[in-house]
C-alpha cells in the first residue's frame, strides 16, 4: 500500500471517529466511541488520543470525551456560515425581542439542515438541538424551507432515504411532505406543529443570498402560537431583512 493510501486510511478512520459525536451523543466514553466507529480498540485508543492532543476532542473528569475548541474554532471561519451569521444577527435580535422564544437560523447540508446560529430565551420550550446540531428536513420549519426551494431531486432523496417517524404528528408519506412544501411556497412560511418533538412547533421563512438562491432558514420555535399568521409574517418580514444585507433583494 502507498503511503498517499495510509494516509487516506488513517483520516478517513479519524473523521469516522469525529462522524459518531452528535447533538444527541456530545460526550461519549473510549469504549463507546470504540463500539460504534467498529475499529480496533488499540486503533481507536490510538486515533482518540491524537485527536484530543490536537484539540479536536477534550477528555472531561470522567473519562468521557467531547468535541474540542479547536474544531469549533475552524467552524467560525466557514464562509457561507459567517457571511448569513453578521447579516441575520440583528434581525435574529430582533425577532427574539418580540417573541421572547428560540430563534435559530440553518443552513441546507446534504440531507439535513444545520443550526448555524440560535437566540434563547430561558424559559423557552425545551428543544432537542443546539447550534451546530443537524435536522432532518421533513419534519422541521428550517427544513421544510429549505426542502421547498431545493427542487426536486433533492426532494426525491429525501423521500427515497425514508421519512423518520419522530412523534404520531410527524409527516412520513411523500405526497403530504410535498403538499406541506408547496402551501411554505405559497404562503412564504412553514408551520411545523409537533412534528418533531411533542408541543413544539416551529415557523419558518427563506433568507436569499446575492443571486436569489435560497441560502438558508430562519425560525421562531415556540409551543403552539396564539396566531401563527402574525408569527408567520413576521418571520417573513425578518427572513426579507437579511437577503436585503445579504444582497438578494
Amino acid at each position: 500500500m502507498r503511503s498517499g493510501e495510509v494516509s487516506r486510511t488513517t483520516l478517513d478512520r479519524a473523521l469516522a471517529v469525529l462522524a459518531v459525536f452528535s447533538a444527541e451523543r456530545p460526550r461519549l466514553t473510549l469504549a463507546e466511541i470504540t463500539r460504534r466507529v467498529g475499529l480496533p480498540h488499540s486503533t481507536c485508543h490510538r486515533i482518540v488520543g491524537e485527536l484530543a492532543g490536537w484539540g479536536a476532542l477534550e477528555r472531561d473528569d470522567s473519562r468521557g470525551f467531547t468535541i474540542g475548541l479547536r474544531l469549533w474554532e475552524l467552524g467560525t471561519l466557514a464562509p457561507r456560515a459567517l457571511s448569513l451569521q453578521a447579516a441575520a444577527a440583528p434581525f435574529m435580535e430582533d425577532l427574539y425581542e418580540a417573541t421572547r422564544q428560540h430563534v435559530q437560523l440553518a443552513i441546507l447540508d446534504g440531507t439535513e439542515a444545520v443550526v448555524v446560529e440560535r437566540r434563547s430565551a430561558a424559559d423557552a420550550v425545551g428543544i432537542v438541538s443546539g447550534v451546530g446540531g443537524r435536522l432532518p428536513l421533513h419534519c422541521t420549519g428550517v427544513g421544510q424551507v429549505l426542502l421547498a426551494h431545493a427542487g426536486q431531486e433533492l426532494f426525491a432523496r429525501v423521500v427515497e432515504q425514508g421519512l423518520e417517524r419522530f412523534t404520531e404528528r410527524t409527516i412520513v408519506s411523500g405526497r403530504a411532505l410535498r403538499a406541506a412544501l408547496a402551501q411554505c411556497r405559497l404562503v412564504g412560511y412553514a408551520t411545523v406543529r409537533g412534528e418533531r418533538s411533542p408541543g413544539v412547533d416551529s415557523v419558518a421563512a427563506k433568507v436569499s443570498g446575492r443571486n436569489g438562491t435560497v441560502v438558508g432558514a430562519l425560525s421562531v420555535v415556540c409551543q403552539t402560537p396564539t396566531d401563527v399568521r402574525s408569527l408567520g409574517l413576521a418571520v417573513v418580514a425578518a427572513g426579507r431583512g437579511i437577503s436585503r444585507s445579504l444582497g438578494g433583494l
